[in-house]
């Protein structure tokens, strides 16, 4: 067999196919809570449920203050010039200079690092994934106040499998809010419930496709129609909380945010756990993979999960 009828029978057998010439949904074949729950478990049952129902959690109170100022210092820091970044892990916001994403956090401060590996955010990833767990990616969000852009409606799990190679819906994202985020400044927002349906997108992916997305999101995001039939069934929840709360959703809830035209801007601190077992493979939608900022690819290393406090 040669090495193009083996991709094409790679892509027949693909539970989750996208980015072909019309949208349709599919039903999901994955699991979105991989553990049975237990008394040591780093969520309460009510918790696990409440995921395994909507696809994400929001959770308070669970870092101390002076944690969650460490964690706004050193995010000042990075953002600010402060700390030498890694070349190509900085994006700027459309048509300005002004920081929105900087990637690689736990390889760039010893803090973020240590934050990925606390068991009241890893702990969680790896009780919800079942499995021993890595960074797929890792981020440092900013929209600042005034003139930070929208991020539209989409599900990650349809950008990682089409383009970097996730095999399947095995996968939790934790953003830890370091400013306030209310219903005004551009917080997240996410629909319950619409992690059990995959949209597959419409459109071919364009070569170098991340180069604009991380700008502007414009190939896989699913219609107008699923979107209106998606609100309507599941209805929108906006994430907000103080700083401190931390957020985690599945990696197939659909989810986006409105600008900030206020004047105060909106930061989290973005990490994507991902099961060992499901490694990345090649692009199930794209000619080929991503940057590995924006896909950790090769053999995975575990996180070692750390209890205590961060600072």
């Amino acid at each position: 067999m040669t090495a193009m009828s083996k991709e094409r029978d790679r892509r027949r057998q693909d539970p989750y196919p996208s980015r072909l010439p019309d949208e349709h949904w599919l039903p999901r074949q994955d699991r979105t809570v991989w553990s049975q729950w237990r008394p040591d478990a780093p969520l309460t049952a009510q918790q696990a449920d409440q995921f395994d129902r909507d696809g994400f959690l929001i959770l308070k109170d669970i870092f101390t203050a002076e944690e969650v100022e460490a964690l706004k210092a050193e995010s000042a820091a990075m953002r600010n010039g402060e700390r030498d970044l890694m070349d190509g892990s900085v994006i700027t916001e459309p048509g300005s200079d002004e920081v929105r994403t900087i990637f690689k956090l736990p390889e760039q401060s010893s803090l973020f690092n240590r934050l990925a590996s606390d068991r009241r955010v890893a702990g969680i990833a790896r009780f919800l994934l079942g499995d021993e767990v890595y960074i797929h990616q890792s981020r440092l969000n900013y929209k600042p106040g005034f003139t930070g852009k929208e991020f539209y409606w989409h599900s990650d799990f349809e950008t990682w499998h089409a383009e970097d190679g996730m095999p399947r819906m095995r996968a939790v994202s934790a953003s830890l809010l370091l400013t306030d985020n209310d219903a005004m400044n551009g917080p997240l927002m996410l629909m319950p419930g619409s992690h059990k349906q995959f949209i597959a997108c419409a459109g071919e992916t364009p070569d170098e496709n991340h180069k604009s997305s991380l700008k502007k999101q414009e190939v896989g995001v699913p219609s107008h129609e699923a979107l209106t039939k998606l609100a309507s069934e599941h209805g929108i929840t906006a994430a907000t909380g103080k700083a401190g709360t931390l957020v985690l959703f599945d990696c197939n809830t659909i989810h986006g945010s409105n600008g900030n035209i206020t004047p105060f801007p909106r930061s989290n601190a973005f990490f994507v756990f991902n099961a060992v077992s499901n490694r990345l493979e090649e692009p199930y939608g794209a000619k080929k993979a991503r940057p590995d900022f924006l896909a950790e690819r090769g053999e995975p290393t575990p996180v070692e999960i750390k209890t205590g406090k961060l600072a």
